[in-house]
């Protein structure tokens, strides 16, 4: 089947396939309390052995054929995509991926920020085209219990810095829990206003079922842009493209976006264009799914044991177009007749946010 056929393949509710998602590791060095509480990722938590991870190799030719269907954004995440040896060696490979039209392939990352004052070189050489740093306060207390290690923000700061000094775009992405880092919202905006670097702040999501979710600790994003607009006047920016997860406001004085991601309060599912892959080769097609579509058996295809690149791209084309997602439409809607409380969810670390 050419590419040419399967390119702009819709699902079910007519969303094109236009962002792939790629965890390369189910293992991280924080234990942040609303991704991997450590009660539950302790020490004695099983992560998935070596040999069961997907080879950069398989990366890369899974990411071919999902860009000849049409997605232009490959995001490596995780997991702590850095704690993947040799990283830089997959950016570079993925780098390396054309476009059947010529249009640009943006590869992005995103990371904790604790090895990026390190990486940061390596990273933008490979042909990393932006980063994504997850910071959740500046209050150096309140940063040490989220990520529940005791890791400083200074040093994540330093690797925003490192990052920008190699001239990689940087977002930062703040999961806003109520009665933990609710108060640090003014000073993270204050923070990188006017310096190039959007803030996203993120609802508190009840992704996997072992982060204690609980919807009373959910800041909905109109409280948080209304706390910033008060002190820094805001007007809202149209989305930059179909799909865009963040609702955007500029600064009336110019000094700069910020973002709200509302997936609870605002759900999105029905611009949605994100596919996932976990480290172990599971496609899924939704950030609160049960269970992926099982890619293993394309496992060897670097060998040319496995599926043709035909027999790869219909493989993706049908999972796709099939796709018929909408738990946060379902889990905020007062008369639906679906109940999302018992539902099985995989975990946020399994394959990344």
């Amino acid at each position: 089947m050419a590419a040419e056929m399967l390119t702009g393949t819709r699902d079910a509710r007519g969303r094109a396939l236009h962002d792939l998602r790629i965890s390369v590791t189910d293992r991280c060095n924080f234990r942040c309390v609303y991704c991997m509480p450590k009660e539950i990722f302790g020490r004695d938590y099983a992560f998935l052995p070596k040999e069961q991870l997907l080879s950069f190799e398989e990366i890369e030719r899974v990411a071919r054929a999902a860009v000849a269907l049409g997605v232009r954004k490959l995001r490596l995440t995780g997991g702590e995509p850095p704690l993947r040896r040799d990283i830089e060696v997959l950016i570079g490979m993925l780098a390396g991926i054309e476009t059947d039209d010529g249009s640009p392939l943006d590869i992005a990352l995103t990371t904790n920020g604790s090895a990026l004052a390190h990486k940061a070189p390596a990273l933008r050489a490979a042909g990393l085209d932006r980063v994504t740093v997850s910071l959740d306060s500046l209050d150096d207390a309140t940063f040490r219990a989220m990520n529940d290690i005791d890791f400083p923000v200074a040093r994540v700061l330093d690797g925003i810095r490192a990052a920008r000094e190699e001239g990689l775009p940087v977002k930062v992405n703040t999961v806003v829990k109520r009665g933990m880092n609710d108060g640090d919202i003014l000073s993270i905006a204050e923070r990188f206003r006017g310096t190039g670097v959007t803030v996203r702040f993120i609802e508190f999501m009840d992704v996997g079922t072992t982060n204690g979710w609980n919807l009373a600790e959910v800041v909905p994003s109109d409280e948080v842009v209304a706390r910033i607009d008060a002190v820094h006047p805001l007007e809202p920016v149209p989305p930059a493209y179909p799909g865009e997860t963040a609702g955007r406001w500029r600064y009336r004085d110019g000094a700069g976006e910020v973002g709200a991601i509302s997936s609870v309060t605002a759900p999105f599912c029905g611009a949605c264009t994100r596919a996932r892959i976990s480290a172990d080769g599971k496609l899924f097609t939704c950030l609160f799914a049960a269970r992926g579509h099982d890619l293993r058996a394309l496992r060897g295809v670097a060998s040319g044991s496995g599926a043709s690149d035909d027999e790869l791209r219909a493989a993706l084309a049908g999972i796709w177009a099939v796709r018929d997602d909408r738990y946060s439409e379902i889990r905020s809607s007062a008369t639906a007749a679906e109940s999302t409380e018992s539902a099985p969810r995989v975990e946020m670390s399994y394959i990344g946010g």
